[in-house]
């Protein structure tokens, strides 16, 4: 882990909600004239969408009904690990984006003059140097897989993750929503997901700082059927520490701060779900402020 150049990694499955906490990092990168390189997970995925689809149905075809985004397979596991370690020691390194819209593509079109299109990558670049951190969101933020340790290089890991039912509802309703899916076929994607899931994605939080894991209060039971995702102020987050001591937490001042907020046990902090973004600033910030401090 570096001081001098901090790593950030905000990690959590298709649909957890990690925009949420990209928004609240935003907030406090803007409040405190912070500079950082923001990377986005899914510019690691090894194949663009044309083929990706193409190496869904290769692998159907060999009898894998389960080759996901989720896995190693699909993704460039090695150069996430790169490039945090590299920028650690040197805040420097290669990124790329994927276009995921026509408004994407035309900004980086312009930028770099090519004639790229939703579903494809920018070429690799260099990191413009000067950045104060790095500041990963995505699915493999803390990716641990045989010689592969992205974990070992993150200064902070934030995981988001909300209960599995809740998940699903927020995927179903985005996917349909932003791209057209039915929920079958969103469906569909959940159960081929589900080794990949359970391997590759919830290890995880076993590795984070901080997870904040959103709790519903009504009933989301057969999350298929389900009508509308359920709002902030239906649900309860769960904010657990693994080390409170190593960020300085003060959980009175926590409690003081963020009304109807409770202690569950020594290290996790319930607050309301609407007060979800609120608390993540007022935890978030003195840790970021603490982490630039030290680069002396």
């Amino acid at each position: 882990m570096s001081q001098k150049h901090p790593v950030i990694a905000v990690t959590g499955s298709s649909g957890a909600g990690t925009s949420t906490v990209k928004r609240s990092f935003e907030s406090i990168f803007r409040r405190e004239q912070i500079s950082p390189v923001v990377i986005e997970g899914d510019s690691f995925h090894r194949y663009d969408r044309k083929a990706m689809k193409e190496a869904m149905q290769k692998a159907a075809a060999d009898g894998n009904d389960h080759f996901s985004h989720f896995g190693p397979d699909a993704n460039l596991f090695d150069r996430i690990e790169g490039l945090f370690k590299t920028y650690g020691e040197t805040g420097q390194g290669e990124k790329r984006y994927y276009l995921h819209s026509d408004e994407e593509a035309a900004e980086h079109n312009e930028r770099l003059g090519t004639n790229l299109g939703p579903g494809e990558f920018t070429p690799w670049e260099e990191i413009q140097p000067g950045t104060d951190l790095m500041f990963y969101e995505g699915l493999h933020g803390l990716v641990v897989n045989g010689q592969v340790d992205a974990a070992q290089h993150v200064d902070l890991g934030i995981g988001v993750v909300p209960i599995v039912n809740l998940e699903w509802i927020q995927k179903i309703f985005r996917d349909n929503a932003e791209r057209g899916y039915s929920a079958e076929a969103i469906v569909d994607t959940i159960l081929r997901r589900m080794p990949d899931y359970v391997n590759y994605i919830t290890p995880q939080f076993g590795y984070t700082d901080i997870n904040f894991q959103r709790v519903p209060t009504v009933d989301t039971s057969n999350p298929f059927i389900a009508r509308a995702v359920p709002t902030p102020d239906e649900s309860m987050v769960v904010i657990s520490f693994k080390d409170p001591a190593k960020f300085g937490i003060d959980f009175p001042y926590l409690l003081n701060m963020i009304p109807d907020s409770f202690m569950s046990d020594p290290k996790t902090l319930v607050v309301p779900g609407g007060k979800m973004s609120f608390a993540m600033e007022v935890i978030l910030a003195p840790i970021i402020h603490e982490m630039l401090s030290r680069r002396g």
